[in-house]
């Protein structure tokens, strides 16, 4: 007989239990292994192996302050409840007692478990450490189906501008978090939730933009040291920000947004990032006259109609691209107007899309 300390719960009429396990329970613990079954007779997803060395690197870089959520698992067997006591809250505290031969499936965290028992192979002292474990009772194969499809129902994930703005081990994310927190300009413009901006939102970049053109930037001059990167970071995206009034207008509710992104390639995402990367050699190479060679920036023609330059560089059949080979060709663009010549990667993608564009 398994025995294991509980809190009894009701939910849609049925008893359900949480325990706390030891961490070398769980990996302990005999669990149905559903994986050579057929999709329609499994209650869960194969276990994808990629994910389990990421997933158990975090626990081990994180020992202090890693966060686990709880595992669900049905049992398969008639179990005993021993409350505590007859009346008052204590009756929903007591022991639950399960067969030895009762089986164990889980139907959310089968991903963590087998992170936690990688973690343990290579740090057994955490053994000792707790996960939460949700019991559910002899739901039988149809039940436990439903119970998957719900508990991932609306399991969506947040955004990538949140994942950043919450992200405290994220040195750019913290720079970038810094920047923009320091500078009343941005801090106007810059949406720190969104991934994506709404189409009447008054923002015009996302968190999550302004991430990765920070980390172009400071790529190859960031020094290590927060307040020294973020005060070359701001000085830069300030001084870039005075080759677009249009973008003053917008912090200053004197133009739309949303126009501007309709209109011109220089509100968009890419243009940032491009910024950023060209940015970057520019401040490692530049010397002191960075600021006047930036300047250049104006002299681009950013409009969107201007399709003899940004169609296959920034634009795709009208649309803005975010593409790899499209933020490398929209920083080609940018880089020979501030006079920084290509990288070989970039000189063979531009003679690649020149190659297109005369075919």
């Amino acid at each position: 007989m398994l025995i294991f300390p509980v809190i009894r719960g009701i939910q849609a009429g049925r008893e359900y239990y949480v325990s706390m396990w030891k961490l070398k329970m769980l990996s302990q613990m005999a669990i149905f292994d559903e994986s050579e079954l057929p999709a329609e007779m499994r209650a869960q997803r194969v276990l994808n192996k990629a994910r389990i060395p990421e997933m158990a690197d975090y626990v081990l870089q994180n020992q202090k302050n890693y966060v686990f959520s709880a595992i669900t698992i049905s049992i398969g067997s008639k179990v005993k409840f021993e409350p505590s006591a007859s009346t008052g809250d204590e009756r929903h505290i007591g022991l639950l007692k399960v067969p030895m031969d009762a089986q164990f499936v889980i139907n959310d965290g089968q991903h963590r478990r087998a992170a936690i028992k990688s973690v343990l192979e290579q740090r057994p002292e955490l053994a000792n450490e707790t996960i939460s474990v949700v019991f559910f009772l002899d739901v039988g194969l149809t039940r436990s189906q439903q119970m998957f499809a719900d508990l991932n129902r609306y399991a969506i994930r947040p955004s990538r501008s949140l994942n950043l703005l919450y992200d405290h081990r994220n040195t750019k994310a913290e720079l970038a978090r810094k920047v923009i927190h320091e500078s009343p300009f941005f801090r106007d413009i810059v949406d720190m939730e969104r991934s994506s901006l709404a189409l009447r939102s008054q923002k015009l970049f996302t968190l999550s933009a302004f991430f990765s053109a920070t980390a172009e930037l400071m790529a190859d001059v960031g020094v290590g040291n927060l307040e020294q990167d973020a005060a070359v970071a701001r000085e830069f995206w300030e001084t870039v920000a005075k080759c677009f009034p249009l973008w003053l207008q917008i912090q200053t509710g004197k133009a739309a947004a949303s126009e501007a992104r309709e209109n011109y390639i220089h509100s968009h995402g890419i243009a940032l990032h491009a910024i950023g990367r060209a940015g970057g050699v520019l401040l490692a190479h530049g010397g002191s006259g960075w600021k006047a060679r930036l300047s250049r920036l104006k002299e681009i023609d950013w409009s969107r109609r201007n399709s003899d330059l940004w169609e296959g560089r920034a634009l795709v059949g009208g649309k803005v691209s975010k593409s790899t080979t499209n933020v490398t060709l929209t920083t080609n663009v940018i880089k020979q107007q501030l006079g920084i010549e290509l990288s070989e990667e970039e000189a063979r993608i531009e003679k690649a899309k020149k190659g297109k564009t005369d075919e």
